[in-house]
């Protein structure tokens, strides 16, 4: 097994988790990111849920890819399965992404499964923001993960109306 990439288009581009050699903007045609999920663990519980971002089909998503050197793939598939599988709301799918460059490469990365029961597919703005506001889970509060999400999109020059809407909303 050659290099390993992997595909962030949420906190994995903030933060991954893993150690990698290289990290370089990215496009994904053929899905986009939506806060489509009822975050049940890291951002919220069952009880008051949160929402969290998955890649959702159609469209495009520009993230963040991160290069893995070989020796450390098994390593860092384990770490993810571990991170992004604990309820099985997404599954793990190899997508070509293409960079800056022309370039293209296969990235393993985690498309949301529309069958869950954690699907929340698209909500209202205000139903979304009304579920971030107050929840909370293991990886601590969700506004908090909007908003990261937000700052790290706009440091890469990604707009996203959905999300900035929100993260005005969050701020004030």
């Amino acid at each position: 097994m050659g290099d390993l990439w992997v595909f962030g288009y949420g906190s994995l581009m903030w933060k991954p988790g893993f150690e990698f050699e290289d990290k370089r903007p990215a496009l994904l045609h053929g899905a986009h990111r939506s806060l489509c999920v009822y975050s049940w663990v890291h951002r919220g519980t069952q009880e008051r849920p949160g929402l969290v971002f998955g890649l959702d089909r159609g469209g495009a998503c520009r993230g963040m890819a991160f290069r893995v050197k070989a020796d450390r793939a098994e390593a860092t598939i384990a770490y993810l399965r571990e991170r992004e599988q604990v309820t099985m709301v997404y599954l793990e799918a190899h997508r070509r992404i293409a960079f800056a460059d022309g370039s293209t490469t296969t990235a393993v990365t985690y498309v949301v499964s529309r069958s869950h029961p954690q699907y929340a597919g698209m909500l209202p703005l205000d139903r979304q923001l009304e579920l971030v506001r107050g929840a909370v889970g293991q990886s601590g509060a969700n506004p908090e993960y909007v908003l990261n999400t937000a700052s790290h999109l706009g440091e890469l020059g990604i707009h996203d109306a959905r999300v900035t809407w929100l993260a005005d909303r969050l701020k004030g």
